[in-house]
């Protein structure tokens, strides 16, 4: 991975790698069975073993289980199966307005405006929330209610975004399964994916008001 100046990553992604050929051993099946919340992306999915896993999991957790696609579309390690059975396995989808554009060209969606792109998707594949981020231009989350959160996003000085998306994630979801509404879920993760991108790496110590 290297830096461009503005903080933003690119990556080298190497193939056939350690979490390409994750097996599913009995350890990891007795997690599933007791897991309150996993969050899964694509990239992972591109070898069979990790793939084969992956779908084992998520279909061996409660029924009551925050499963959250972060769909990371990255270079060309993707295929509409893995999205579509990723799509059918999840209860929050975690997109971002580019990797929007490219599953509104998959899927035939390209007259719909944004809005709407995410209501399908949000109903056809009967999710609980779908989760919108566009970079500066804030993030949406939309609910199966008909709920739409909307949060700007901050101003900060960006050290590098390595990090910001998947501690969005982890904010949001550890705030759900903790009771709290989607609004302040939303909030949280907002403020803790905008504090990340000041500091160095990607799992930098969190200040005490962004714990509490």
């Amino acid at each position: 991975m290297t830096l461009t100046g503005d903080g933003i990553p690119a990556y080298e992604i190497k193939e056939n790698v350690a979490w390409d050929n994750i097996p599913y051993t009995p350890e990891i099946a007795a997690i599933a069975k007791n897991c309150r919340a996993v969050c899964f992306g694509s990239l992972a999915q591109r070898f069979m073993t990790s793939w084969a896993t992956i779908r084992q999991f998520l279909d061996d957790t409660p029924a009551d289980c925050l499963k959250k696609f972060d769909i990371n579309l990255r270079q060309q390690f993707y295929t509409k199966d893995v999205i579509e059975e990723s799509l059918k396995r999840c209860n929050i989808l975690k997109i971002n307005d580019e990797e929007l554009v490219v599953i509104n060209r998959m899927y035939g969606y390209e007259g719909l405006d944004m809005r709407s792109a995410c209501e399908k998707i949000l109903n056809e594949y009967h999710l609980k929330m779908l989760v919108l981020t566009c970079g500066t231009n804030g993030s949406y989350v939309f609910t199966d209610d008909g709920l739409t959160s909307f949060q700007d996003t901050p101003k900060v000085e960006v050290t590098d975004t390595v990090g910001a998306g998947d501690s969005f994630t982890g904010s949001f979801c550890a705030a759900i399964i903790n009771g709290k509404p989607v609004q302040e879920a939303h909030k949280k993760a907002v403020e803790v994916s905008a504090f990340v991108c000041t500091q160095n790496g990607a799992m930098p110590t969190l200040p005490e008001r962004l714990l509490k």
